[in-house]
């Protein structure tokens, strides 16, 4: 038997605990179905909030940022967070990494892409939020429609 696979964030082991203190929501991102129900979520919104986020999308990933107050909640979205320790990551608000904040940092960052990263250290995937652009909603409607129809 097999012991269980150590989890990973872009190929790197990372091991995760709740947080004592979480940190303020300053994005949401999903995968997958999350990802989905996200967008649904998102284009439901009145025109001035989906003015006031910013976002990144992929395939099979939405992550999109604001105001903590306005992000849209949905069941098993990711709610990311700044970590003074480790500026150029979002990081989850609820877990924080077990190896010291800035090592992650700097680890992730080592040829993955521009900062800031969004960790998400279920799937263990990166995002990098650095081109994110205002959500507008035909866009977001757009990408929907494409990720409805490969899925």
């Amino acid at each position: 038997m097999r012991p269980p696979a150590e989890p990973t964030v872009a190929g790197l082991p990372v091991r995760w605990r709740p947080r004592d203190l979480p940190l303020e929501p300053v994005a949401v991102a999903g995968i997958g179905p999350v990802a989905l129900a996200l967008a649904h979520r998102a284009a439901r919104a009145e025109d001035a909030v989906l003015a006031s986020w910013t976002g990144v999308a992929g395939t099979d990933v939405l992550v999109l940022l604001g105001a903590a107050a306005s992000l849209p909640w949905v069941d098993g979205a990711v709610y990311l967070g700044r970590d003074s320790l480790a500026p150029s990551l979002l990081l989850p608000c609820a877990l924080e990494p077990e190896v010291a904040p800035p090592l992650l940092e700097r680890a992730l960052l080592a040829g993955q892409g521009d900062a800031p990263l969004a960790v998400l250290p279920g799937p263990g995937v990166l995002v990098s939020v650095a081109a994110a652009q205002p959500v507008v909603r035909a866009s977001l409607v757009a990408w929907l429609t494409g990720a409805e129809a490969a899925s």
